[in-house]
C-alpha cells in the first residue's frame, strides 16, 4: 500500500514538479493550494495521511498555523516544513510546534524523498495493532511515564500530554539513567540519523522535559557541556 501524502503548497510550477516526482518514488500525493482547501481535505481524511508536507508562506493562514490547527485534529501526525524562509527564529518555531523536519528552498527533490522515507520509516514502528497488549506504564522516582497516552504524571497531579517524540526521549533517557550520553549516541540510536535539524529538535525536547520535571524531587536532566546529557534518578 502507498503511502499518503497531504502536500500543501502554492505555487503551480514548484507544486505541479513535487507531486509528480513524489509520486513517481511511490506515494499517493493530495495536493492543496491553500490552508482553508487542506484543512477540509484533512479533516475529512485525518485517518488516511501518513505525512503532511507544508509550505510557510501560502495565501490567507501561513504554514505554521496550518500545522497548529492540523495537530489539534490527531496529534503526533508528523509533518515536516518546505520553505523559502530561512531565519534562525522560523526553524525554532518549526521545532517547537512539532515539525519531523524543515526543508529550506531551493532544495534536490531526492534528498526530499529520502527524508519523507526516513520520517515515514521512524514513525511506522508507533502504530500499535489492535490486538497488541498495550504496554505498562512506567514508574521513575516520582513520575509515571504513561507511554500509550502520552502522559507524564508528577506526585499524582493531573497527567500531561507529551509528544510521541518526547516519550521516546524520556523512555530512552530512562534506560540509560545515572550516565553521561553523548548527543550522538541519542540522536542515533533513538532516531537513527545525527543531523542538524534532529540536533536542534534534541534541545527543544530536553529543554520542555526539564520544565515538565522542574517539581520533581527525584528526576533532573543535566547538560554535560560539550558531551552531552545525564539523566539523574534519585531514590527516594
Amino acid at each position: 500500500m502507498k503511502n499518503k501524502i497531504l502536500f500543501i503548497e502554492d505555487q503551480e510550477d514548484l507544486g505541479n514538479v513535487v507531486k509528480q516526482y513524489l509520486e513517481i518514488s511511490g506515494f499517493d500525493v493530495t495536493w492543496c493550494t491553500n490552508g482553508s482547501k487542506a484543512l477540509k481535505t484533512f479533516t475529512a481524511n485525518a485517518n488516511s495521511f501518513d505525512l503532511l508536507i507544508i509550505d510557510i508562506q501560502l495565501p490567507g493562514m501561513n504554514g505554521f498555523e496550518i500545522a497548529e490547527l492540523i495537530a489539534k485534529e490527531k496529534e503526533n501526525i508528523p509533518f515536516l516544513f518546505l520553505t523559502a524562509r530561512n531565519e534562525k527564529k522560523d526553524r525554532l518555531h518549526g521545532l517547537k510546534i512539532g515539525a519531523d523536519d524543515y526543508i529550506t528552498k531551493p532544495f534536490d527533490i531526492d534528498e526530499l524523498v529520502l527524508r519523507i522515507k526516513n520520517i515515514i520509516k521512524r514513525n511506522s514502528h508507533h502504530i500499535t495493532p489492535e490486538k497488541e497488549i498495550p504496554t505498562a506504564d512506567i514508574q521513575i522516582g516520582d513520575i509515571i511515564l504513561h507511554k500509550e497516552l502520552l502522559k507524564l504524571s508528577i506526585k499524582n497531579a493531573t497527567p500531561i500530554s507529551l509528544t510521541l517524540r518526547e516519550a521516546e526521549l524520556l523512555e530512552f533517557l530512562w534506560k540509560n539513567q545515572n550516565r553521561v550520553l553523548k548527543r550522538e549516541e541519542i540522536l542515533l540510536q533513538l532516531w537513527g540519523e545525527n543531523d542538524y535539524f534532529l540536533g536542534r529538535s534534541l534541545d527543544v525536547f530536553i529543554s520542555r522535559l526539564r520544565k515538565l520535571l522542574h517539581t520533581s524531587k527525584s528526576v533532573s536532566i543535566d547538560n554535560v557541556y560539550g558531551i552531552g546529557f545525564i539523566f539523574n534518578v534519585k531514590k527516594i
